[in-house]
């Protein structure tokens, strides 16, 4: 008996190793496919959109928007911008102007997803070629990595003053961490605590998250009104942020306004790229235009709540606070505790949420899409949170940063360009019109010349030259470039613009007509004009759902 239970648990571990280390046995289930061709393996999360999953209406987009936009990180943009030196009246100003220009390429990216019913990844296939859109897939990975890394330990603060709100001892924690980890025991502890809360909802599809996004837009909001009564209430009034003089004139005002404009719409470029992966499921394309207003209006206003709470932090505490998890900090005895409590509660939900709407699903699409073999969405989500959420270290990333405008800037250099293609390549040269069907298969029409249209590439390289020395000073802010940090201070406008025209003129110069159709193509049977169906002899009938 001893031997033969020695032998099982030998073929166990050996059944258990072979689970763990084969490729064969992390292979998915084989799924239906509505285009693929035979042998290529895909799964539900990079078809097509089915008709049970297009479930969004008007509010549930507003929803999703006051998911992502509501973050510390938002609430902080404006206040950053007056602790450089800037009024408020011109931090207003950038804040305005940064989110109506990015406001832009989401509306008419996101009609994309809208319109065809396919991710970003997919989509991406049409401009770039089914090879070359692997690049910007990858671009867009890392980027929302290093979000996910960034909104998770903030997230995780806010988790603090939850705790500390019920168990005040908590902040004094005995400290077990070396100074080289460059965090403390009690800080590992919050940042445990807030990775596993939040891990359910990442696992959650996304087509099912409606209800979250407006719960959250809910609780954030009340919290964040709540905060600055109450600021406003204890400080006497908004405090004298609103009578600071202008630090700079002239022409050094106008290029800080000018960068600062641009950074705060370059802290966007990853949702003006990647937004199809979320209006793909809009029950009608109409309801996408309702961007265009909808995140400038809430980005203004939550910059506006973090400027009036920040100023009266100054009257209370002797110093402008910008982070409100940390004016929260300074809530003592029951009272203050309590609002502690449910205000760390609520950026808890919020810093969620925004992991959810903005990192770890665009995550998981693109991830899905290089790898649909072996990796679904939720799969997907499992791999960015263990990387962003503890590889990548993200409180050293925080820390080390030399500011977060910095890094927005240094991102929307390489995304600019990719969202400017995408814009120019369906809505211009290809006049919304494209073949469905052909994106799944690697050799059809948007093969372009070896997987890769070239047309692409050019507009990318010529968008990114004038931008790599701001790049450079940016992480290593010794070396000087000399004039070339004027072209880095509107690097997204000029990374956008740039890319938008080349890739125009280079597409009607050296036209890929075989790209071309006349009209949208979702079924191998049917064409797509608008919101009629014509049929392959000429019939035109009412809409129907593929």
């Amino acid at each position: 008996m001893p031997l033969i239970s020695a032998i099982e648990v030998e073929n166990t571990k050996s059944h258990v190793r072979e689970r763990i280390t084969s490729a064969k046995a992390w292979e998915l289930p084989k799924q239906p496919t509505t285009f693929a061709p035979e042998g290529t393996w895909t799964n539900i999360d990079n078809d097509v959109t089915p008709v049970q999953r297009r479930i969004w209406g008007h509010w549930a987009l507003l929803g999703y928007w006051m998911s992502d936009i509501l973050s510390t990180q938002s609430w902080e943009g404006a206040s950053t911008i007056i602790s450089g030196g800037l009024t408020y009246r011109e931090a207003l100003l950038c804040l305005i102007m940064g989110t109506v220009i990015i406001a832009i390429p989401i509306s008419f990216n996101g009609s994309i997803g809208a319109k065809l019913r396919v991710p970003y990844p997919v989509a991406s296939r049409a401009s770039f070629g089914f090879v070359f859109s692997r690049v910007p897939v990858i671009i867009r990975m890392v980027t929302a990595l290093f979000w996910h890394a960034i909104q998770t330990y903030a997230g995780s603060t806010a988790m603090t003053q939850v705790i500390r709100a019920i168990w005040p001892s908590y902040l004094n924690i005995p400290n077990h961490l070396p100074e080289s980890a460059g965090i403390t025991t009690q800080q590992m502890v919050s940042h445990l605590i807030f990775w596993t809360v939040q891990l359910p909802f990442l696992l959650t599809p996304p087509h099912k998250l409606r209800w979250f996004f407006v719960f959250k837009a809910g609780v954030v909001t009340t919290a964040a009104v709540g905060t600055v009564i109450g600021m406003c209430k204890l400080a006497g009034g908004t405090g004298d942020i609103w009578n600071q003089k202008p630090h700079y004139t002239g022409s050094t005002r106008s290029w800080m306004i000018l960068s600062y404009m641009t950074s705060l719409s370059g802290g966007w470029a990853t949702m003006a790229t990647n937004i199809p992966d979320y209006t793909r499921y809009l029950r009608k394309p109409r309801g996408i235009w309702l961007q265009a207003v909808t995140v400038p209006v809430i980005c203004t206003f939550i910059g506006v709540l973090g400027i009036i709470t920040t100023s009266a932090s100054n009257v209370l505490y002797g110093q402008y606070i910008w982070d409100p998890v940390e004016v929260a900090s300074h809530w003592d005895g029951p009272g203050g505790r309590a609002a502690a409590f449910f205000v760390g509660l609520a950026w808890v939900v919020a810093q969620i949420g925004v992991n959810v709407s903005a990192n770890v699903i665009s995550f998981a699409n693109d991830l899905t899409s290089l790898c649909p073999r072996y990796i679904n969405i939720r799969r997907g989500a499992v791999i960015a949170t263990i990387i962003g959420g503890w590889v990548m270290v993200p409180w050293k990333i925080v820390y080390s940063a030399t500011s977060l405008i910095n890094f927005m800037g240094a991102l929307s250099i390489f995304l600019s360009p990719i969202a400017a293609i995408l814009i120019a390549d369906f809505w211009v040269i290809k006049n919304q019109a494209i073949d469905v069907p052909a994106l799944y298969r690697p050799h059809s029409r948007y093969h372009y010349v070896g997987g890769c249209n070239w047309r692409a590439g050019v507009a990318m390289l010529v968008s990114l030259g004038p931008n790599l020395p701001g790049l450079v000073n940016a992480v290593n802010p010794s070396i000087d470039i000399g004039g070339a940090i004027k072209v880095y201070d509107f690097n997204y406008l000029w990374g956008f613009s740039s890319a938008f025209v080349v890739y125009i003129v280079s597409s009607l110069v050296f036209p890929a007509p075989d790209t071309l159709v006349p009209v949208t193509i979702h079924d191998d049977g049917d064409l797509y004009v608008g919101e009629a169906v014509m049929e392959e002899e000429g019939a035109v009938i009412p809409e129907k759902q593929v």
